[in-house]
């Protein structure tokens, strides 16, 4: 085991989910709907093919995934289709909060229920012990933390014009998108079960002879499955709602090639989170995968708000608001090592 090793993995993979967004605003004359399921087909359906059929012995992918129990993959899916009522959502929240306040609250909740929601289907009683009472306060601290960035939110868009609202992030719109971050969260938290549920499907990959590293590759083709399903239906819901259907075939060659591939781009950054999770997480000491996710979530906060300040997001908010701000976050990523303690 090499847990600084496992660390570092965690945070390469954590900065390209916090960079994934970046690419969408060089995507020209495409509804929202539209690069969100283009960038899905990348991260969703083509990347977790590739990288299992790169990490894997050679010719062994089809005989581990028809080998792997069919109940490990059902449930796999299961939870990515939830996942991916998260991950739909979580795009959601971005777009009408931007990249640094829509991460940190969605992220910030699914650290929490990430961390707080397995112990209590495995019927554990968290006031039972010292690690369970730990858990309840790092929980308490994060949903702090939570609140202190909404007021930053809140300062945010009283302290700046609409004009500069919208400059700074297009769509902005507070109690939507706070909403929105609340159900991303909770729902995004459910890529840890399915994970845990993919676990049957890494020991046959063991079995043919799969670095330990990689183990976790073959159950990401079935969890991002689900999550594909669940964000598709609702994409191709909106194109024929609000026409935008024809986004596809009205731009010209070179519009489309540009959109395609960064999207694409913005697909693969966002895979490779958990491609580098999987790798960390395997390197981690027994028992201790919610260290790993909560380590995920608390990079993933902090890159997001280097991102939103690179990106001026914030600016013209105001000092008070950069220092409440600057709090939350702190305070949202001190919950995250309390929980560990």
């Amino acid at each position: 085991m090499n847990p600084i090793g496992g660390i570092a993995l965690i945070a390469i993979g954590s900065l390209g989910a916090a960079s994934f967004y970046v690419p969408f605003k060089k995507v020209k004359e495409w509804a929202w709907e539209s690069y969100w399921i283009s960038q899905g087909v990348m991260a969703w359906l083509i990347a977790p093919w590739i990288f299992a059929l790169l990490t894997v012995p050679s010719g062994s992918l089809m005989n581990i995934l028809s080998d792997a129990p069919v109940k490990a993959k059902w449930l796999s899916m299961m939870f990515g289709a939830l996942w991916g009522i998260g991950g739909l959502t979580f795009g959601l929240s971005i777009r009408y909060l931007g990249i640094a306040l829509g991460q940190s609250i969605a992220l910030g909740f699914c650290a929490a229920f990430g961390t707080l929601i397995p112990p209590i289907v495995a019927r554990e009683n968290l006031f039972g012990s010292t690690s369970g009472i730990l858990t309840m306060v790092g929980v308490a601290i994060c949903i702090a933390g939570i609140t202190i960035i909404g007021y930053a939110g809140a300062l945010k868009s009283q302290n700046m014009s609409e004009e500069k609202r919208k400059e700074a992030v297009k769509e902005f719109a507070l109690k939507k998108g706070l909403l929105i971050a609340v159900l991303a969260g909770i729902m995004s938290a459910c890529m840890n079960f399915g994970i845990e549920s993919g676990a049957p499907i890494a020991e046959v990959a063991k079995r043919y002879g799969t670095d330990s590293l990689y183990q976790n590759n073959p159950s990401m083709i079935f969890i991002l499955l689900g999550g594909f399903f669940t964000n598709v239906i609702y994409c191709v819901y909106l194109n024929i709602k609000n026409k935008t259907g024809k986004d596809y075939i009205k731009v010209g060659p070179a519009l489309f090639l540009n959109n395609i591939a960064f999207t694409f781009l913005a697909g693969l950054l966002w895979f490779l989170q958990f491609h580098f999770f999987g790798m960390g997480r395997s390197l981690l000491p027994e028992g201790m995968t919610v260290f790993g996710w909560s380590i995920l979530m608390a990079l993933n906060i902090a890159f997001s708000n280097i991102w939103g300040i690179i990106l001026k997001e914030w600016k013209g908010a105001g000092r008070k608001t950069m220092v409440v701000l600057l709090i939350g976050i702190v305070v949202l990523i001190l919950s995250t090592f309390v929980v560990n303690l």
